[in-house]
């Protein structure tokens, strides 16, 4: 069968070749790509105790929501890659709607958005699902006890961690947590850099989740917790102890496309992550007779690649949503003879007009980290509480934030949501309903081994930032850690014509003045993305942690 078709019936799992297992390659080491140096400890302490990928990346995740609280969470909600003895899996412990939730909540009497309504105080809250995401995939994978995994991160919380000064700049950042909605500053004003900061709270919490299981948050005294944080100080949340009952997680077939020789293992909805990295690196590769010749980050090769992602933003904001709730047409989005028309369409020479990319069918804060062990398995997670510290919401005597999950909804059908992305009918908010989400934990293999895992926080700057990374490394060849360094871009079809760039690489006069002669604006996009990845060399692997963060990549033997 050629290549091209098995792609396009991968991702409903319908043929054999992709989902059979094979033989994980054993590697020299293993090794973690984490944002932060204590998720990389934590993963380092289980695998040298002889943990698999699936225990380091559950030591991580707890460890992080210590450690990273403006991402890493117990509150939170999200998606995990994974590659183990050779067989890909994909787990959606995604955020849902309560069941209270309706299209008409953050509205108006007039239909307006109220402003910060779905992003600060409980209502902004949805179901949160990392706990029972990480028990599952331990139930499953995990080598080490489920209480052995979360030492580290019960460690950290009790007896306290160095606060670096990102940390307190990233509290600094977000003047919304202090408005008196949210009890933030009460649990987190506290902390100073260079201090240790204790979270005796949260220690608390770890320690009854680690002797009673996932069962202890959805409906033991956790739960009781936050029960009571739904209807504190006059404010009302909507979650339940009936939607914490009913919370599910979501085994998913993985999204599979062949590349370049690679497969290409990513997420499915209701992540729209894995469908637009396939777009984008599908249509770059039909596009090549226009890359031909064309300088990384030139103003051509930004102006080329704009066009691309200007096409799959169009069929994001048409047709992705909850895959429980909606129909969407992921096979026909990502079948190659859908998609080489897409190309096609490329003007060379100057920006499509938004009117004219039609659909084509007839936060940002958020985490990742990427785990491998020595035989050979692979873990790229991504989770979020969604706005940097979640809605400002701790639950008090449980020391944990809430997520503002509910904000990636399209709140009202053509209206921005915080990354100024704008969402259809798809995507509208619905009781039990999980929300559209960018997030994008990728796996690549080759003749069944692990090459890259790779993730990245930024909203929907995620898969245009490791689709640029997968392209500097195997289009133009840069080292891992270079390929981090350079700058990356962004255009999402809407602002019209905009091109944005990061603080971290801003754009040059130069740049700016050949972009506007070519018909683009350029925008700060105040946010510089947090890759963690790591390619296997022949069988070692070699971490790598973005440069623009406090990310930490460390080789465990």
């Amino acid at each position: 069968m050629p290549p091209s078709i098995r792609r396009t019936f991968c991702f409903l799992a319908l043929i054999g070749l992709a989902a059979m297992p094979v033989q994980a390659a054993p590697l020299a080491a293993g090794a973690v790509a984490s944002p932060d140096r204590y998720g990389a400890l934590a993963a380092a302490e289980v695998l040298r105790a002889g943990g698999n990928a699936a225990d380091a990346a559950v030591a991580t995740a707890f460890a992080l929501a210590v450690t990273y609280p403006e991402a890493g969470n117990l509150g939170g909600g999200g998606f995990m890659t994974l590659y183990m003895n050779g067989k890909a899996y994909f787990v959606d412990y995604r955020e849902t709607a309560p069941a209270a939730a309706s299209a008409q909540m953050y509205l108006d009497a007039k239909g307006a958005p109220i402003t910060d309504l779905s992003l600060t105080g409980p209502l902004a809250a949805g179901v949160p699902g990392t706990v029972k995401g990480l028990a599952e995939i331990h139930a499953r994978f995990g080598k080490l006890s489920w209480a052995r995994d979360m030492a580290p991160a019960i460690h950290f919380a009790r007896d306290g961690f160095v606060v670096p000064p990102a940390l307190v700049q990233e509290r600094a950042d977000e003047p919304r947590l202090s408005s008196g909605v949210a009890n933030f500053d009460r649990y987190f004003g506290v902390m100073r850099t260079g201090a240790v900061f204790r979270q005796p709270d949260l220690a608390a919490t770890l320690r009854r989740i680690a002797k009673n299981g996932p069962a202890e948050f959805y409906s033991g005294k956790t739960a009781d917790l936050l029960m009571a944080q739904m209807t504190r100080g006059g404010a009302r949340g909507l979650i339940t102890t009936a939607d914490l009952a009913a919370y599910k997680v979501v085994w998913r077939e993985p999204l599979i496309a062949d590349w370049r020789g690679y497969q290409v293992i990513t997420a499915p909805p209701p992540s729209s992550g894995g469908i637009a990295l396939t777009q984008l690196l599908t249509m770059k590769q039909d596009a090549a007779p226009l890359f031909k010749g064309v300088a990384l980050n030139s103003p051509q090769y930004m102006h080329l690649v704009s066009e691309i992602e200007k096409r799959v933003f169009a069929d994001r904001a048409e047709y992705l949503g909850d895959p429980d709730f909606v129909k969407v047409p992921a096979v026909a989005l990502i079948d190659p003879a859908y998609l080489a028309r897409r190309a096609g369409q490329i003007d060379p020479a100057k920006p499509s007009p938004p009117a004219a990319v039609a659909p084509g069918l007839e936060k940002p804060q958020t985490t990742h980290f990427s785990v491998v062990d020595k035989w050979g398995n692979a873990a790229s997670n991504t989770y979020t509480l969604n706005g940097s510290f979640g809605a400002g919401v701790v639950v008090e005597g449980a020391g944990f934030l809430l997520n503002d999950e509910m904000d990636d909804f399209s709140v009202k059908p053509g209206a921005p949501n915080q990354f100024g992305v704008v969402g259809g009918a798809a995507n509208a908010i619905a009781p039990n309903k999980r929300p559209l989400s960018s997030m994008s934990p990728t796996i690549l293999t080759k003749d069944g081994a692990v090459a890259m895992v790779i993730g990245t926080p930024g909203g929907s700057r995620i898969f245009t930032s490791v689709f640029q990374v997968l392209a500097d490394v195997y289009d133009f060849h840069l080292p891992l850690s270079t390929a981090l360094a350079k700058p990356r871009f962004h255009h999402q079809l809407l602002p019209e014509n905009t091109i944005f760039f990061e603080p971290y690489a801003p754009a040059s006069k130069v740049l700016v003045d050949a972009l506007r002669v070519r018909g683009y604006r350029t925008e700060d996009q105040g946010y510089n993305g947090d890759i963690e990845a790591i390619e296997i060399d022949g069988q070692t692997p070699v971490p790598a942690a973005d440069p623009r963060g406090r990310g930490v990549g460390m080789v465990v033997r």
